[in-house]
């Protein structure tokens, strides 16, 4: 049996980041590092970066710092929170469930903890294989390529980087549709069901897309099999695109133009919206939506905008993560002879 055998597996769980508090001067960070990555932002850097750091950098984080103030919890970052729940449930499953140890460690892409600090806490577990997860359900070289990225850079120098396995999407997996459609049940058994249900993923230039970006691909089968998991007919659901930044074309219909056309036409009522591109909730759901947009709609003429939560740290959300962690470590664990696998 070699070394790499009997060290535990490591598993690198990722998402976007969040500046660490909300004043100004952390925000300014955190865009700072986000608005620099050139998956992001891929304009020439001698156009762009005089222009991030000559007017978006200076007028930019006042107003973003108020956003994050809004929707911060009492132990900081929601995104980040709801993030160390996720890593906390499946360290737990995979601890009940595996003889093979495994070592789930959180990074960032932007901010802390970061990607580098989730490899070293890896590292000094003994890890010599890791599995990089990043939590993005769809693909886009926006958001899991510049992990990958991310993680290349920081193993660059190490003398003896470990050997790695990707998840790339699960946009289409049956636990994770399972899990969004649970969701929107629960809401309806709650709140009713409102007159249209809107899916909201964050929108990308589509200039992106002109260059190979298969994101609103992967978009558009979660949406249809969302729908079909709740026997929705194409006139109950609508798919929309959130935050555009710039000036150039992004994936359209633009979410916060629908909503205002909806409240001033009058036929639409009610909305529920949800956002299945997002893991965990954050400034672009509970903001955006749950504020920036409800407003949109309901000052136009509509009655009511209701968010559905991201799913969290739910349970069904946890296990499905846990399972599809287990899937792609095949080769790599041995489960427990008598401990049956997470529900998912």
């Amino acid at each position: 049996m070699s070394r790499d055998d009997t060290a535990p597996i490591g598993v690198l769980f990722t998402n976007l980041g969040s500046p660490d508090d909300t004043s100004v001067a952390a925000v300014r960070r955190y865009l700072r590092e986000f608005l620099s990555d050139p998956r992001v932002i891929d304009l020439n850097r001698a156009l762009w970066l005089p222009i991030l750091y000559g007017v978006i950098l200076t007028t930019r984080p006042r107003n973003s710092a108020e956003g994050y103030a809004s929707v911060w919890m009492d132990e900081g970052s929601p995104l980040l929170i709801y993030a160390r729940h996720q890593v906390a449930g499946i360290q737990a499953r995979l601890d009940a469930e595996l003889e093979t140890p495994v070592q789930v460690a959180l990074g960032m892409r932007y901010g802390n903890p970061s990607i580098e600090a989730g490899l070293e806490e890896l590292h000094a577990a003994g890890c010599k294989r890791v599995l990089v997860f990043p939590a993005y359900p769809q693909y886009s070289a926006t958001t899991v390529a510049t992990t990958f990225d991310k993680v290349s850079e920081v193993l660059e120098d190490w003398p003896e980087p470990p050997q790695l396995r990707q998840i790339n999407r699960y946009h289409d997996d049956p636990r994770y549709i399972d899990a969004l459609a649970a969701s929107v049940r629960e809401h309806w058994a709650t709140h009713g069901r409102a007159d249209k249900l809107v899916m909201s993923f964050h929108g990308i230039p589509k200039r992106y897309v002109k260059q190979g970006d298969p994101y609103p691909r992967d978009c558009g089968e979660t949406a249809r099999l969302l729908a079909e998991a709740l026997g929705l007919t194409r006139n109950d659901y609508k798919v929309c695109f959130q935050s555009r930044f710039g000036r150039e074309p992004w994936l359209q219909p633009y979410l916060d133009e629908t909503m205002k056309a909806w409240g001033a036409a009058g036929e639409i009522k009610t909305v529920d919206v949800m956002c299945p591109g997002f893991s965990s909730d954050c400034l672009e759901t509970l903001e955006e939506i749950k504020e920036e947009n409800r407003d949109y709609f309901e000052s136009n003429g509509g009655k009511a905008l209701r968010y559905i939560p991201a799913l969290n740290d739910r349970a069904d959300h946890v296990d499905m993560f846990t399972q599809l962690i287990r899937q792609e470590l095949a080769g790599w664990i041995t489960p427990k002879p008598s401990a049956p696998a997470s529900a998912g």
